[in-house]
């Protein structure tokens, strides 16, 4: 049993005409016929039963063709979806961004975007987590593509970077260091941290910074995204460091600008190496790529 005999079956079950379901599915009238002996051979049963010139279903033609019909339109309605799922003007893209991008540069992305009206009617889903979390889900293929950092090279994952992430010291606003407007973090050594956790993507980049001007942090508490540490900072927990996101401006705390040691922090598009992306992903990738790198990385400008 196959596609064509089914949809062959279905055709001649309406029109009860031999030559008429023939001239309609553009085949010879014994191609038909040897088609539904065929399938009647393999089902071990017989589906029509002549009526003077005409043929007419039996009882075991009416009951099959009612699961025929619900399989049949059942795949077309799924090619339909697929087609539009892939389709570059009306396709879904599953994106993942880790969550110091999801006041900002997340949103202005996909303003930018649906600025080109061919790209109005492809939607999204979004996911939120650390880079851990969002690589292992792209890996998965629960995402098409990611915003993040990159902890370690990966072989499976093709990194593109596209702008660079400014990280700073935030303090309560009483706080000894509040009066600075600029630090090395040498002279953060005496006050109790808040801190990511070890599953955060950024957590090795801080650890590296403190490391490198010999600072053993005293952490207090460890959180997971950058609302809560700023949170836990404005009420006097601690200091913290982490990206320097829009939000910050909306909780009592001093940032302050880290002069040393220097760093570099990027954020990349990631996409799996060697794997089908469709065509609105594709297209959003390479959106993505150009606007970063034209408006961020050349400008030096950071987010």
């Amino acid at each position: 049993m196959n596609l064509k005999q089914l949809y062959y079956f279905k055709t001649l079950a309406k029109t009860e005409h031999m030559t008429q379901a023939a001239e309609l599915l553009s085949i010879t009238q014994p191609s038909l016929s040897h088609s539904m002996t065929e399938l009647e051979k393999e089902l071990g049963a017989f589906l029509f039963e002549k009526t003077g010139r005409n043929i007419r279903l039996t009882k075991y033609g009416e009951f099959f063709l009612s699961y025929v019909e619900r399989s049949l339109n059942e795949l077309e309605q799924g090619e339909k979806a697929l087609k539009e799922l892939v389709s570059p003007d009306e396709g879904q893209i599953d994106l993942a961004f880790i969550y110091t991008l999801g006041p900002y540069f997340a949103p202005l992305l996909l303003q930018e975007f649906k600025q080109v009206e061919a790209h109005k009617k492809i939607s999204f889903s979004f996911y939120q987590g650390n880079t851990k979390n969002i690589l292992h889900n792209l890996k998965t293929e629960k995402t098409d593509i990611a915003l993040c950092s990159m902890i370690t090279p990966d072989n499976q994952i093709h990194f593109e970077p596209i702008a660079e992430e400014e990280i700073v010291l935030i303090v309560p606003l009483n706080h000894p260091l509040a009066t600075l407007d600029s630090i090395d973090l040498a002279d953060t050594a005496a006050y109790p941290f808040i801190s990511f956790n070890k599953k955060s993507g950024i957590r090795p980049t801080i650890d590296a910074m403190l490391a490198e001007v010999n600072v053993v942090p005293k952490i207090v508490c460890e959180v997971e995204e950058d609302h809560t540490m700023a949170g836990f900072v404005a009420f006097g927990h601690g200091i913290g460091i982490l990206p320097r996101i829009s939000a910050l401006d909306y909780y009592d705390v001093k940032i302050i600008h880290i002069t040393n040691p220097s760093y570099q922090r990027y954020i990349y598009v990631a996409t799996l190496k060697n794997h089908y992306l469709s065509p609105a992903t594709r297209i959003f990738r390479d959106f993505i790529v150009d606007y970063g790198q034209q408006n961020f990385l050349a400008t030096g400008k950071r987010i």
